[in-house]
């Protein structure tokens, strides 16, 4: 018999749709195991390191919380996350096959979805709801911490009192005069003040520091400045850790004058407050900053001396090295060591999670395992972010974990492992092979920390990896050094030659830190860089150290894409702070920003100038020639791309009659103002009064893009923000406001 010859079905008939509905969900489930298949083996082929990956998506889970704005969205990602490992373990354990793949999926979806959750949990257990609307009032309040600020003439307090009207007890932070801060107000005391208290302020202006979000994690409810004098109803005592800080601090000054003692200072006891800040200027441009905060450097160089000179004392015990493992005697002598500096210098959240990290590595050498290594970061980043989630989104955290892992990616590829190697040869070339390593890691760790550095601060130094090279050594192989033995030396009188060449260290340091800060270009200032940016650099520097294989060449693709949106970062034309009381303008004033007014706050300027991207002075809008100013308002005209732009802008608090206000926006494109404006007034396109900020909070303005950034859109429904409505006046009450005097613009 011969083949039987099946009949051909039209491809536009229904049998031929049904034929493909039967054949379509096989062929997509074969491609579907085919790409599952490829995936388990590149994941095996590449050697992929679960657990920093792990990290990665606990930190992102965090991160999303304060992303996104409600509750619901963060309900969302913890059911996202654990969705996905849900489907990973029920799909792949039925289907018996792909190991890798299951357990990342499934480690990576619970890792999101605990993040996000942790973080959520802490910000209600120990969030404080902030105080409703400024207030002055007489306070009774205990002091629970006590900071010395002698560079800024105040200390500032922590105090426990009653918010006024209400039986909430909370907690405040308060500036004190440095002439009025008595010796028997510490920690402990019970004093009777009169204060004047606010909520803690947003960010002045989109991108700025937020320290509303700071203070909701700490439980601080208000902060304020003391009006009057202090009366000391019960003295408080210094605790010992407390005491012994201070004397080192006064004692360091009292051997060593000026700006050196300062450091030293700091770098023995944690006491910053006494740093010029000229000198504190200058070490942030030169990219130094990170010496005078004791964190990683510090802490691994007072661990690894513990370590070394326990070991070699130890070791001159013959009885006890028979007989005793001495690198386990010597870690933990530097364990102790370690955790002491810790506590003396005030156990502030960086020089804890350095404390972590040293233990963690000194735990390695005593067990013989690898110290420096993406496993030990992992532990060391799991435990800081198990108990202060919060730190994530700060500086600090970023700034700290970003040098470690690229320092550890960078000492465990294979080039550099061979170009470490030992081998035979002078010393001349061992000293330069060993130099050129140092200014290799310190360039990797300057490219490293760029991008957080412009996204928090909006300038960095350019020159820094240079001055680290010098600086580093300097400061742990010499003024550190050369502080102990004073120190030691102190105790039998004979400490002052060790003063002498301390100090000389760092006189030395500082030079080197003005120098560097001084030179052409070395500080690099640019508008805030967008979340988008900011997140590609982030993934191309993870995918980068993270991976073993070449496939980490992949993570230059993000980054290049960070790259360009940064080139199309614009400089905001005008900056309107949260109060309206402060406006800066750009691209009339040359290299200097154009104000509304001059402010005696550094911290406004400096808002003002890092949001504008600009490193020059400030100038008045009233200086300027092309500006109309009488006492109330100041009238100018904008050119923006072949545009003209009026702008109004409010400069007084007097009554201002509505007829010729109204006239006067009716001129205007934009009116500006601290106050509330009625609603007669209305300019052509934007009027920002206090009726808009106290929704939106600083603005940044593109008037080429027509295109406003408010501080209320990085907020969402997060605990510490709430538009400020109930202060918000009837236009009733508007109208009778504006009554009596001022020059029609």
């Amino acid at each position: 018999m011969g083949r039987e010859t099946l009949p051909q079905v039209p491809m536009g008939s229904d049998a031929a749709h049904t034929a493909a509905l039967q054949h379509g969900p096989w062929r997509m489930t074969r491609d579907l195991s085919s790409g599952l298949e490829q995936v388990e083996r590149f994941l095996v082929r590449s050697r992929f390191d679960l657990a920093p990956w792990g990290l990665v998506a606990l930190i992102a889970g965090i991160a999303s919380w304060f992303i996104t704005p409600s509750a619901w969205h963060w309900g969302a990602v913890i059911g996202a996350g654990l969705g996905i490992a849900l489907a990973a373990i029920g799909f792949f354990r039925a289907e018996g096959r792909y190991p890798y793949l299951r357990r990342s999926l499934a480690v990576v979806g619970i890792a999101v979805a605990l993040g996000c959750a942790l973080v959520w949990i802490k910000a209600e257990l120990v969030g404080a709801r902030p105080i409703a609307r400024p207030i002055a009032a007489t306070l009774e309040a205990t002091v629970l911490d006590r900071e010395d600020q002698p560079a800024e003439q105040r200390v500032r307090l922590t105090l426990a009192t009653r918010e006024p009207g209400g039986a909430r007890a909370i907690k405040v932070r308060m500036n004190l005069p440095l002439d009025q801060a008595k010796g028997s107000i510490e920690k402990g005391a019970r004093l009777r003040l009169r204060a004047r208290l606010v909520p803690p302020p947003a960010p002045m202006l989109p991108g700025g520091y937020d320290f509303s979000r700071t203070a909701w994690f700490a439980g601080i409810a208000a902060t304020g400045s003391v009006l009057g004098p202090v009366e000391v109803l019960q003295p408080g005592e210094r605790g010992p850790i407390a005491a012994a800080q201070r004397k080192l601090s006064e004692h360091v000054r009292a051997n060593l004058d000026g700006s050196a003692g300062t450091i030293a200072a700091a770098l023995a006891s944690g006491d910053r407050g006494a740093i010029a800040e000229a000198d504190d200027q200058a070490m942030r441009d030169a990219g130094l900053t990170h010496l005078l905060s004791v964190s990683g450097l510090h802490v691994s160089a007072v661990v690894a001396a513990g370590y070394f000179v326990a070991l070699r004392l130890l070791a001159l015990w013959p009885w006890l090295a028979l007989r005793v493992r001495l690198p386990l005697v010597a870690a933990g002598t530097g364990a102790l060591v370690g955790i002491g500096y810790t506590l003396l210098t005030g156990a502030e959240l960086p020089t804890i999670r350095s404390c972590i990290g040293a233990v963690l590595v000194l735990a390695a050498l005593a067990m013989g395992r690898d110290p420096l290594s993406m496993r030990m970061v992992t532990i060391a980043g799991f435990l800081v972010v198990l108990f202060w989630p919060e730190a994530v989104v700060g500086p600090s955290f970023q700034m700290s974990f970003a040098a470690v892992i690229a320092i550890v990616a960078l000492h465990g590829s294979a080039a550099m492992r061979a170009f470490n190697a030992p081998r035979e040869e002078g010393w001349l070339a061992k000293g330069a092979r060993h130099l050129a390593a140092l200014l290799l890691t310190g360039v990797v760790i300057e490219l490293a920390l760029m991008p957080i550095v412009l996204f928090h601060f909006h300038r960095a130094g350019v020159y820094g990896a240079l001055a680290n090279v010098v600086a580093i050594p300097l400061t742990t192989l010499a003024s550190m050094p050369l502080i102990a033995l004073a120190l030691l030396f102190d105790l039998v009188g004979i400490g002052a030659p060790f003063w002498w060449l301390a100090g000389k260290s760092l006189e030395l340091l500082l030079a080197l830190a003005h120098w560097v800060a001084g030179m052409p270009g070395a500080v690099k200032a640019m508008p805030g860089m967008g979340r988008g940016a900011f997140a590609l650099f982030v993934l191309g520097g993870l995918w980068l150290a993270l991976w073993q294989s070449r496939i980490r060449l992949l993570g230059l693709v993000p980054v290049a894409a960070g790259l360009v949106m940064l080139t199309q970062v614009r400089t905001p034309d005008l900056l309107v702070s949260s109060d309206g009381k402060h406006v800066g303008i750009t691209g009339v004033a040359g290299e200097d920003l154009l104000v509304l007014r001059d402010s005696k706050s550094g911290y406004t300027r400096d808002n003002l100038l890092e949001s504008a991207g600009m490193s020059g002075a400030t100038r008045t809008i009233a200086e300027w020639p092309g500006a109309n100013c009488n006492p109330d308002f100041c009238a100018l005209t904008l050119e923006r791309e072949g545009r003209s732009w009026r702008l109004l802008i409010g400069r007084g608090t007097d009554f201002v009659p509505e007829r010729a206000l109204a006239a006067a926006c009716d001129r205007a494109d934009i009116v500006i103002a601290g106050r509330y404006l009625p609603r007669s007034c209305q300019p052509r396109w934007l009027k920002v009064d206090r009726r808009m900020l106290d929704q939106t909070g600083g603005l940044k303005i593109d008037l080429a893009q027509r295109e406003l950034t408010t501080v209320a859109e990085d907020q969402g429904q997060h605990g510490w923000w709430t538009p400020r409505q109930a202060n918000q006046p009837s236009e009733k009450e508007l109208t009778a406001n504006v009554a009596t005097s001022a020059a029609d613009q």
